[in-house]
């Protein structure tokens, strides 16, 4: 698909229905691969999504008027924490993550953030390599409940 027709604005929390729906479809994929739908990505509530959704660093992706991309980040010191990367499963495939990461990342710097962490499970090999594929490097794991790691990654910024 192509990405000529993609825009990327800062999230608000005038987006947190559209952002719930697009979550809670993008991540149904996940938690077929851990065998659990008992994932945060897909209990957390609206009125979570809207009170994160304040003061965030992330950005939407639309194709008309239609979010299909969003990504939620907060600065911590010089620290940009990046989470909840979704992609609406019709979109996938077609560079909206990496344009999302590539936005929030601009944020952060321009917040004076220096170095960017994100994590994802270790089952979740597509998200592993588009993570490396972006210049993220494994950082840490740390073990979880049957044998499923989080997988902490990071990439320098500046």
């Amino acid at each position: 698909m192509p990405r000529d027709d993609l825009d990327i604005r800062p999230i608000a929390p005038d987006d947190a229905g559209e952002v719930l729906t697009l979550q809670r479809a993008a991540f149904v994929q996940e938690a077929l691969i851990y065998g659990t739908p008992h994932m945060p990505p897909l209990t957390q509530t609206l009125d979570e999504i809207t009170a994160e959704l304040g003061e965030n660093l992330g950005c939407v992706a639309l194709r008309g008027s239609r979010i299909v991309g969003a990504v939620r980040a907060r600065q911590d010191g010089s620290l940009l924490l990046i989470g909840r990367l979704a992609i609406a499963p019709d979109q996938q495939g077609g560079g909206i993550g990496t344009a999302l990461l590539d936005a929030v990342e601009r944020r952060g710097m321009d917040a004076g953030a220096t170095v960017a962490e994100l994590f994802t499970g270790s089952l979740s090999e597509a998200n592993l390599r588009l993570y490396q594929r972006q210049g993220y490097a494994e950082s840490e794991r740390v073990p979880g409940d049957g044998g499923i790691e989080q997988v902490f990654l990071r990439k320098p910024l500046r």
